[in-house]
């Protein structure tokens, strides 16, 4: 069996006691992280090594920053993804490099992962939601070009995303709103269309839907919330798809992430 999480942890600083203790209950072989907050060279890699997991991150100060963490030794010598080839970055920036880390793709177990924090994109309508479509037409370009050198692709994360009204506690007070506007379902779709699909969706267990609740509003203790972090599977590895499921009692820890981890079990691989 081969089991594969997505977490946005929301600080790495702050939740590192939570993950520890999740990875030695839940025993993943891969673990992507999002929110990592803190500088690549940072990241507490000998933390995990000493939990038994090799560690990759691209990280920033204070916002963003994504990392894998894989029981088997990462290949470091391997192209590592960090940026989609030409994107043009967000308006005003100084650099047409986008300076945000949200990406980072690289092949563990003949499997090419890529780990992603979708920008949440403030206001539908707004500058920054123009720059999340524009990113998610950048990821759709790269999964084109991705797809002809491998079928065998797992793209999970945050991705900011509610695909369907079920995934949200409630679709009239939500409708047209960012996470759910037509435009980003569409994209999401779009991108789902290439040939993947969504983990949970495909193999539902146990009744938790959401994987996100808000601090404010008591969200959580109200069951207010979405499902917005997702683990999509290419069609070559449907046949390997066995369950996907949602833990959320990392919720109920103390100062815990307003994100749950999401995990995919593949039959082997």
């Amino acid at each position: 069996m081969f089991k594969i999480a997505t977490w946005n942890v929301n600080s790495i600083r702050v939740r590192l006691p939570h993950v520890l203790a999740w990875l030695e209950m839940a025993k993943p072989d891969v673990l992507a992280l999002q929110e990592i907050k803190v500088l690549t060279e940072e990241f507490p890699q000998e933390a995990f090594l000493e939990a038994g997991y090799h560690s990759i991150a691209s990280g920033q100060k204070t916002y963003n920053g994504v990392a894998v963490l894989s029981k088997s030794e990462l290949d470091l010598g391997q192209e590592i993804i960090a940026d989609f080839p030409d994107f043009p970055g967000f308006p005003g920036s100084p650099s047409s490099a986008d300076p945000q880390r949200r990406i980072l793709g690289l092949e563990i177990n003949n499997i090419f992962v890529l780990n992603l924090y979708v920008p949440n994109g403030s206001e539908v309508g707004s500058e920054k939601y123009a720059y999340k479509l524009g990113w998610l037409e950048s990821l759709y370009k790269f999964l084109i070009k991705k797809l002809k050198e491998t079928n065998k692709i797992i793209i999970l994360g945050d991705f900011n995303i509610a695909p369907r009204d079920q995934d949200v506690h409630d679709p009239a007070a939500w409708e047209g709103k960012i996470l759910v506007s037509s435009a980003e379902r569409a994209a999401l779709q779009k991108i789902i269309n290439l040939g993947f699909v969504d983990s949970f969706a495909w193999a539902p267990e146990g009744d938790t839907v959401f994987s996100w609740w808000d601090y404010r509003g008591g969200g959580f203790q109200r069951d207010h919330g979405m499902r917005i972090d997702h683990v999509l599977v290419s069609s070559a590895l449907v046949p390997q798809l066995s369950s996907c499921t949602i833990d959320k009692d990392p919720r109920s820890c103390e100062r815990p992430s307003d994100h749950v981890p999401v995990i995919a079990s593949l039959i082997s691989c």
